[in-house]
């Protein structure tokens, strides 16, 4: 498990730096504790009868993006990639079908689209909520931190997951 890759944010940078800078080291935390394993291993359940394994966070992960990013953010009609409104959880069921490949790639894709959709706007620019906070207004800043809040949660499941599927800890 590589994590000495990850950008180290600044002790001294300026607020959007700051939050940019966190957030990256987040995603790519997850990145690594997601680094060196097979299908199997990515779908192996914490703790069962939990159901989250890393494949599932990686899935929820880019849910997460796309919604704050281009649903929120830029008023994207963007639908879901995993669930659909019938079942709410179903990013985090994966299956023998699912693959870490192509959760990887779809999570990476909503990243990059949320750099892009960051890069044009300001800290104070602002989007409209969506779904289970329909018409409340945020703006970027918030955004940012609220991302950087969800990516420091499920890395700590994502720790425990990876020490149970082959022993590797670590930040």
């Amino acid at each position: 498990m590589t994590i000495d890759k990850r950008p180290m944010p600044s002790t001294t940078a300026g607020e959007r730096e700051m939050l940019e800078t966190w957030l990256d080291f987040h995603r790519a935390t997850l990145a690594a504790k997601c680094a060196g394993l097979d299908d199997e291993q990515l779908r192996t359940a914490s703790a069962p009868p939990s159901i989250m394994s890393l494949m599932g966070l990686v899935r929820h992960m880019a849910e997460v993006e796309r919604h704050w990013f281009r649903r929120v953010l830029s008023g994207e009609d963007a639908p879901p990639i995993y669930y659909d409104e019938t079942d709410r959880d179903k990013d985090f069921k994966v299956t023998e079908k699912d693959t870490g490949e192509e959760a990887l790639a779809t999570w990476q894709a909503e990243i990059a689209g949320a750099r892009e959709l960051v890069a044009t706007r300001s800290l104070d620019d602002t989007g409209t909520g969506v779904g289970f906070r329909p018409g409340q207004t945020f703006n970027l800043r918030w955004i940012l931190t609220h991302m950087i809040e969800e990516y420091a949660r499920h890395n700590g499941h994502a720790d425990l997951i990876r020490e149970r599927v082959d022993g590797a800890t670590g930040a």
